[in-house]
């Protein structure tokens, strides 16, 4: 199982979790925001320790990916062209987690940020954990 734990009060992230749904078409992606009691059991179970929630969490089976690791992985599973950003996985770690958390510090002044957790829509109700 592909399961990605996210932000679920960052309208980016909630951006891009519907957007990923959208194209997995074999729907072989789950999702959960950090936040959720779903979240946070997958948190302590994985041994992943956050400080902040400012990290997309890929858990693939059992193998997990962080950062820019995720974000690129998480292209491999979409339809269509998507999966071909999965070859900036060569470009050096140190590299892309700098713009990876250049974005994910700024996402709440660009995008904004909701009081509560994403309600998933009638399309990804029943891939949310």
């Amino acid at each position: 199982m592909k399961i990605i734990l996210f932000d679920g009060v960052c309208n980016f992230c909630n951006f891009w979790v519907k957007f990923a749904g959208k194209r997995d078409s074999k729907k072989q992606l789950r999702f959960t925001p950090m936040q959720s009691d779903k979240g946070q059991v997958l948190l302590n179970e994985y041994h992943i320790q956050t400080k902040d929630l400012s990290t997309v969490i890929l858990i693939d089976e059992d193998k997990v990916c962080l950062q820019s690791d995720a974000a690129l992985r998480i292209c491999k599973y979409l339809d269509g062209g998507w999966k071909f950003f999965y070859v900036l996985h060569f470009i050096p770690q140190s590299i892309r987690n700098f713009i990876y958390t250049w974005i994910a510090k700024n996402r709440y002044r660009w995008f904004g940020k909701s009081e509560v957790c994403m309600l998933p829509n009638e399309e990804l109700k029943g891939r949310f954990l």
